[in-house]
Formats: structure tokens, C-alpha cells, sequence
């Protein structure tokens, strides 16, 4: 892999993984188009790896909110007093557990939908999700309301994105909209869910970046891929909150249809 295709990979990381779309869907759509393998372990340990280039763009694009969010989770052990900040940092930690356990025991079996027929495939059934979340929800609720029930829900719908082309925003949105959330509440619900579940899977790729032949070459690119990663991600949050504001996920919706739909008819 040149650093031409590092920062191809790791801007379409950026601007996929928070936009409903699909970054694993995308990246494979990347890879297939400059030629690079898209179902081997090197393929799967840069992808993650690069992901959490968008993760340190969640950091900075909410560090006041985690930062409060932290301190009085911390404080919360000490008083066992819940403060609002406090209670919203509980609910996201129980949020993730449910895509860990599954993740932790299909881990193994992702890579075998690694290929243009899943991603079409899988693009689809994200394209369902986002009209389920329009249709089904009410989009009434505030964070300040939501339960224990609804976080655990919401971390259900999160498995979803365990499958290659199923975006983890996508899902997540899913799940919170399903439980009535209003748009925005819904994707600063799911931002906040990829904190302490995205260095999860990038621990699982660190242990096996190091048992690869080669791993020393990577090294450079990925570094090059994390970065534009972040700093594309960093954009894109911004960019998506301020368009669910007033807009629907609709056109999200109709674009993973027909790029799916495009995939099975020509590849």
C-alpha cells in the first residue's frame, strides 16, 4: 500500500463513518477500486485501525461534553450520587456491551463478508434501517430521558453494524429513534457510543497487527490513514449534526439503496 492509497482509504474512513452510509462498506468499495485486498488480516487491522482516527475526532469534537461526562462518572463512585452528566456516561458504557459480547464471539467469522456481493447486500439492508428509524420514530425524546431499558436497545440495534456494510451510525440512529429520540439526540447519543467501543476493536487489531508478516511496512501508511481519517471525521460530525437539524435520512437512504443495488448488477 502506497500513501496515496493510505489517504484515500482513510479520508473515505472519515467521511463515512459518522455520515449513515457505511464506512466498512465504502472502505471495501475503496479497496476493490485501487486494487487492494479487501478480505485478508492486514486489509481488516488497517481498516480498524484507521477507524480510530475518527475516534480521536469525536474526542475533540465533544471533549467538553466527555469531559464532563467523565469527571462526574468519577465522581458518581466516590458520592454515589448521579448526576445528569454522570447517568448519561452510565447508559453509554451499558449501550456498548451488547455488540461486545456478540462482536467478541463472531470476530473471527467477519472477514468471510469481505466482498462486493455482501457489500451490496448489506448496503441495502442499511438503507432499511435509516427508513425503519423515519418511519418508526417519534422523535419526541431528549437524552435527559432516555432509560437503562433504552440504552440496552439501543446497544442491540448496535450489533447490526457488526456486518460489513451496515453502518454503526446507521444503526445506532436505528435504535435511538426507535425509542423516540429526536434526530439529533439520536446521532449525539451515537457519537458518544463510539468512545469506549471503538479502541475496543482497535485493541483486538493491535494484537494482531503484531503477529503479521510485515507489520513494520504498514506502519507509515497507517499513520498517514489515521490522520485523514481524523481530520476528515472531525468535519463530517459537524457536518451531519447540523443537517439533521432541519433534514431527514432519506437521501442517505436512497443513495445506500442504489449504490447496493448497483454493486449486484455490475460487479
Amino acid at each position: 500500500m502506497n500513501l496515496f492509497q493510505a489517504t484515500l482509504l482513510g479520508i473515505v474512513q472519515g467521511l463515512t463513518e459518522f455520515l449513515p452510509i457505511s464506512s466498512s462498506g465504502h472502505l471495501i468499495l475503496a479497496r476493490n477500486w485501487l486494487g487492494l485486498p479487501a478480505e485478508d488480516t492486514s486489509a481488516f487491522v488497517f481498516d480498524v485501525l484507521i477507524q480510530l482516527g475518527t475516534w480521536l475526532a469525536v474526542l475533540a469534537y465533544f471533549r467538553k461534553d466527555l469531559l464532563a461526562i467523565a469527571t462526574d462518572v468519577l465522581a458518581s463512585l466516590r458520592t454515589r450520587k448521579t448526576s445528569p452528566n454522570a447517568r448519561l456516561g452510565w447508559l453509554v458504557l451499558l449501550s456498548m456491551l451488547p455488540a461486545v459480547i456478540v462482536g467478541w464471539f463472531i470476530k473471527d467469522s467477519m472477514e468471510t463478508f469481505s466482498n462486493l456481493t455482501y457489500t451490496g447486500i448489506f448496503l441495502i439492508v442499511n438503507a432499511l434501517l435509516l427508513v425503519a428509524a423515519e418511519w418508526l420514530g417519534k422523535k419526541q425524546r431528549q437524552l435527559s430521558e432516555l432509560t437503562a431499558t433504552d440504552a440496552v436497545w439501543i446497544g442491540v440495534a448496535q450489533i447490526f453494524a457488526l456486518l460489513p456494510a451496515v453502518s454503526r451510525s446507521a444503526s445506532t440512529l436505528f435504535g435511538g429513534m426507535l425509542r423516540n429520540l429526536d434526530r439529533r439526540q439520536a446521532a449525539r447519543f451515537a457519537f458518544l457510543m463510539s468512545v469506549p467501543i471503538m479502541p475496543a476493536a482497535g485493541i483486538v487489531a493491535l494484537m494482531q497487527l503484531g503477529s503479521l508478516a510485515g507489520a513494520a511496512s504498514l506502519l507509515l501508511p497507517l499513520a498517514v490513514g489515521f490522520t485523514a481519517a481524523a481530520i476528515v471525521g472531525y468535519i463530517a460530525i459537524d457536518l451531519l449534526l447540523r443537517y439533521l437539524a432541519t433534514h431527514s435520512f432519506y437521501p442517505f437512504a436512497i443513495y445506500c439503496t442504489v449504490l447496493g443495488i448497483a454493486i449486484l448488477l455490475l460487479q
